[in-house]
């Protein structure tokens, strides 16, 4: 595929498609994705692919992007791939993925994106994970940058399905027969979570929920004319394949990209894009890509010569913990290139709901209120007066986007008044379909046509406050600790940052629940890491009022989901089979 846009002379001009066009835009009012190419590729917008220094090196036209998927489309067809079949693709951001994902859409087949190999495990990790998420989603065919190979075509082997790269499949041929019709109540594609290894779950999506959740989006952030599309966030990950892939051609914006390891390297390549383009910018990430980025700028005195973020207008974020002091770290290193805290947009989503459940009105960016710790660990306000009262600021998630439902639930599935916190339950079109395969899981999380999000949380003024994940809250003696709190505590000591502390529960040899602590040290000091960790265990008590297991482990040791967030179920499983290696320190 040639680089640039097509000048309507044959030749190619590096330059990027347009901000802005003549065609009247849609907010994502269509009955299928097929649909929704069909009409982006009327105009002159599309998306845009760029080095690790954030300059362009491949202008993709939503034209050019049509055409490619309708050419993969049929030789998907004659590769004998039927109707319902799943299609298996190597996520990277990239030309290649966008059209094969198209092309299988365009086919009546369902493509499933899986994730690249990342730093956080070694080759027969990610061959492990293929095989296992090959095996649940039993596809037609396996496809994958020509690079990935060696570890993509073993794990298609293991997991007995076809298996070939992109360039190879670019030479089959095409069956020329009628593409088949989209029904809008059939599944456009199969998602699997960022954390999906052992016990995978493929999130099963119908045109119907996808665009229903397209258009709440487009409408929750308002997409204006001038407004471009500026990300990293990988496409094997539902906030980057549907709010950043999937959402700029339903809703005809262009967009920037920057692939996922580059920002790793580079994290402020990110935002030397954002200052370099014109228009207003849409651009989302986790909490963690904000904080790298405050850390890596740093104290540099010149940060308004070089960025200039006044053009930022939503700067959302979502699908993690939203840290308010991190968000303000970010305010304080980039106010001098023009950055406003009003463009923040918190959010909430999750694979099982397409997406988007709620976000923040445009403008209001990051709101916080104050919950006693006795509310968060399911009690009364008051009580445990005998320790010093303390508080956590959690932050606003915005209102239920178009469509959506939200209520708050006892754990019997009881109605919990409001500011009484509880399990977030949604309901509203853009719901999955199911779990793939698993209808077990599938009637575990969803009853009546609600779906049980896993998260905890509380609902103030119509807004959607989140505490946490059920799933990893510690309960000892009765009482509910947030692995979330102990972590952000140790954070505060010097030397540690966010990403260095995993907390979770684990049984003691004498049969009592207790909280772990996993601390990732940089000191080579025996004595430097005697004090640090009596240092944690004191700052943990102050927290939670016990004695704490605290483990100083090296430092890269945390295991990672494949979008970046840390992973504390994994980190339990390798530390209780001794994967996980603390360091030895007298006692």
């Amino acid at each position: 595929m040639a680089d640039g846009v097509d000048d309507g002379g044959g030749t190619q001009a590096r330059v990027a498609t347009a901000t802005d066009d003549s065609l009247p835009r849609r907010f994502a009012d269509f009955d299928t994705l097929g649909a929704a190419l069909d009409y982006a590729a009327g105009g002159h917008k599309g998306l845009n692919f760029h080095d690790a220094r954030g300059r362009l090196v491949h202008a993709y036209p939503f034209r050019r992007l049509r055409e490619d998927a309708l050419a993969a489309a049929r030789r998907m067809i004659g590769a004998g791939i039927a109707p319902g079949e799943r299609v298996a693709l190597v996520a990277e951001t990239g030309p290649e993925f966008a059209s094969l994902f198209f092309g299988a859409v365009y086919a009546g087949a369902w493509p499933v994106p899986l994730p690249l190999p990342t730093s956080f495990g070694g080759r027969d990790s990610y061959i492990d994970q293929l095989r296992t998420q090959l095996a649940s989603c039993a596809p037609a065919m396996l496809i994958f940058p020509p690079e990935l190979e060696p570890m993509a075509a073993e794990a298609a082997r293991l997991a007995d399905v076809a298996g070939e790269d992109w360039d190879r499949f670019a030479g089959r041929p095409a069956d020329e027969a009628p593409l088949p019709v989209a029904d809008p109540d059939a599944i456009a594609y199969l998602q699997y979570s960022s954390g999906s290894t052992r016990f995978p779950h493929g999130v099963a999506i119908s045109h119907r929920a996808l665009l229903n959740n397209l258009a709440a989006h487009g409408h929750g952030m308002a997409v204006r004319a001038g407004d471009r599309c500026v990300s990293w966030l990988p496409w094997y990950h539902d906030m980057g394949l549907v709010g950043c892939m999937l959402s700029p051609v339903a809703n005809q914006v262009s967009a920037d990209y920057l692939k996922t390891e580059d920002f790793a390297r580079r994290p402020l390549a990110w935002l030397d894009m954002i200052s370099r383009h014109g228009g207003t910018t849409l651009s989302y990430s986790p909490t963690f890509g904000y904080d790298i980025c405050a850390r890596r700028i740093g104290s540099q005195s010149r940060v308004g010569d070089r960025l200039d973020l006044s053009r930022w207008r939503i700067a959302g974020n979502g699908a993690d913990m939203i840290r308010p002091d991190v968000m303000q770290s970010f305010v304080d290193a980039f106010a001098a290139a023009g950055f406003q805290a009003s463009a923040f947009l918190p959010s909430y989503g999750l694979a099982e709901a397409t997406l988007a459940v709620s976000i923040m009105p445009p403008g209001e960016g990051i709101r916080a209120e104050l919950v006693e710790e006795t509310q968060l660990s399911g009690g009364e306000p008051g009580q445990g007066a005998r320790r010093p009262q303390r508080y956590r600021a959690v932050v606003n998630c915005g209102r239920p986007v178009r469509d959506m439902a939200l209520a708050i639930r006892e754990e019997d599935g009881t109605d919990l008044p409001e500011r009484a916190i509880g399990k977030v339950w949604c309901r509203g079109p853009s719901v999955m379909t199911g779990y793939f395969r698993d209808p077990d899981a599938t009637a575990a999380c969803m009853v009546d046509g609600w779906l049980d999000t896993g998260d905890m949380g509380y609902l103030s003024d119509g807004y959607l406050y989140i505490v946490g994940r059920a799933k990893d809250m510690i309960i000892v003696n009765g009482r509910n600790h947030w692995p979330q709190d102990i972590e952000w505590a140790v954070e505060q000591l010097p030397g540690f940052k966010a990403g260095d502390i995993a907390a979770f529960a684990i049984t003691t040899p004498g049969g009592e629940e207790t909280p772990a602590v996993l601390v990732q040290c940089r000191s080579s000091d025996e004595g430097e890491r005697v004090r640090l960790r009596e240092e944690i265990r004191e700052r943990v008590r102050s927290v939670t009022g016990m004695n704490c297991v605290i483990e100083l482990i090296p430092p890269r040791t945390l295991p990672r989901t494949s979008s970046g967030k840390l992973s504390r179920a994994k980190a339990r499983n390798l530390y209780l089979t001794g994967e996980i290696k603390p360091y030895g320190i007298a006692a």
